[in-house]
């Protein structure tokens, strides 16, 4: 950390001088403060790691003969946090159409996954885990929160989504979960009218006046209804794949994208569902409801009042930056940064997420500028960590610092989610991983200069 020319203090320091460093993934940390997030901080405590898993928190724990020791007097182990929308390892420079593995050709492609598509040499992961990132769902499509990038039709069903951590040789190293969920853009009327829209927008009208803006509507709605019903006509294709492949018929050939579905059928992989405004929201909670799917609301822009539609039907989000302008021209200033407080408030779980690999970086300050506006901090930190995991039904492995865990820590000198907190060391299924990327090497290069 002495490149950014900033002292973090002697504990540190003398960390810096210990054997922290290797691939070695069984050691011990005595005298450090736990924050498992899933229950309260544990001061002066040591924590045994053992192949790669978290084996045992205690205040006082004997290490086996040979075994490392690091002293963690003055520190503090969180989990490493967790990015819930991302296209990390899929898009390198958005510029580069080349260099961008995401959007592929077809409206209903379930069957693709994403995580087979992974660059582990993506400049993006040195970039991420130097601020806590250990983790981060990537998708399939371009992102989400309302569409995919681009001019066209967004594609209804991009593929499966996966959740990976933020190092690894190989993308079958990277794995954490290789299906977290499928996909889904739902589609929306794009106006500000009541539920299951018809609202037509204000430039409309006034670019064609009363009768081309209804006309304008009017096919909107057609388009929407088109979408909903291709989208319902597919998973009755799948559910009727389902029932016949069940049967075992003579002759029965496979369908690789319906074949797809079934998980999502049989309710063990959800689906994320892009829909950004409240008349979307509702009605893919009536969608959900007519085809008996579990769903993950992905880049809601507002709550409206659907709040208690989520709640009753248990339906988590993925919130998008909160360090954005508002939405529309006639919102509140602080529409983004107050929109988690809202959604705590309503009792709905979620996790955050930032869209864009541009912005993976800064996730703990999206978390970390809620707060400011009334999200309670331990919430905020929980969104990055533990409610991530169990939305993607990976609690059992990442989220906390917990026996039997895998070892994704991140030790610092302060709460990772202000801005003045160093990060020391990085962990990843118990193996430290090296906190550099280009822009320390670029650095370390010029500041080197003769």
């Amino acid at each position: 950390m002495k490149r950014y020319g900033i002292l973090l203090g002697c504990s540190i320091a003398a960390l810096a001088g210990t054997a922290w460093a290797g691939t070695n993934d069984t050691f011990l940390i005595r005298d450090v403060d736990v924050y498992p997030v899933t229950a309260k901080e544990m001061k002066g405590v040591s924590v045994l790691i053992q192949d790669g898993k978290i084996a045992e928190i205690a205040a006082k724990i004997v290490a086996p003969k040979g075994m490392r020791i690091l002293d963690g007097k003055g520190l503090r182990v969180y989990p490493g946090m967790i990015d819930s929308a991302t296209n990390l390892g899929l898009a390198e420079i958005s510029s580069v159409r080349e260099s961008v593995d995401t959007g592929e050709l077809g409206d209903f492609m379930p069957q693709l996954r994403a995580l087979v598509a992974v660059n582990p040499e993506s400049e993006h992961f040195g970039a991420v885990r130097v601020n806590g990132i250990t983790s981060a769902i990537t998708l399939p499509g371009g992102g989400g929160g309302g569409g995919g990038r681009g001019g066209g039709r967004a594609q209804s069903i991009s593929g499966q989504a996966a959740l990976i951590h933020t190092s690894g040789f190989t993308w079958e190293e990277m794995e954490i979960s290789r299906s977290a969920a499928v996909q889904l853009t739902f589609p929306s009327m794009g106006g500000r009218g009541g539920r299951g829209g018809g609202g037509v927008p204000p430039e409309v009208a006034d670019l064609f006046g009363e009768a081309g803006a209804a006309a304008g509507g009017a096919n909107a709605r057609r388009n929407y209804e088109d979408t909903i019903s291709r989208i319902n006509q597919f998973f009755d294709s799948a559910r009727q794949y389902k029932a016949t492949k069940a049967a075992k018929p003579a002759g029965f050939v496979p369908d690789l994208k319906l074949e797809a579905m079934i998980p999502v059928l049989d309710g063990k992989t959800p689906l994320a569902v892009s829909a950004s405004q409240a008349d979307a929201i509702h009605d893919a909670i009536q969608f959900a409801d007519k085809q008996h799917v579990k769903i993950v609301i992905m880049g809601p822009r507002e709550l409206g009042n659907v709040g208690p539609e989520l709640k009753s039907h248990n339906i988590p989000v993925i919130l998008g930056r909160v360090l954005a302008l508002p939405e529309h021209e006639d919102d509140s200033y602080d529409a983004a940064m107050a929109l988690p407080t809202q959604f705590y408030k309503a009792g709905v779980k979620f996790a955050f997420g930032t869209f864009t690999n541009e912005f993976v970086r800064n996730l703990p300050f999206q978390a970390a500028a809620a707060v400011g506006f009334g999200l309670p901090a331990d919430e905020a930190l929980k969104a990055v960590t533990i409610y991530p995991a169990e939305i993607w039904g990976q609690s059992d492995k990442v989220g906390s610092v917990e026996k039997g865990k895998w070892a994704d820590l991140m030790i610092t000198n302060g709460d990772p989610l202000e801005i003045q907190t160093k990060i020391a060391h990085i962990y990843i299924k118990g193996k430290e991983v090296e906190l550099s990327n280009k822009q320390t090497r670029l650095y370390d290069k010029y500041m080197g200069r003769q």
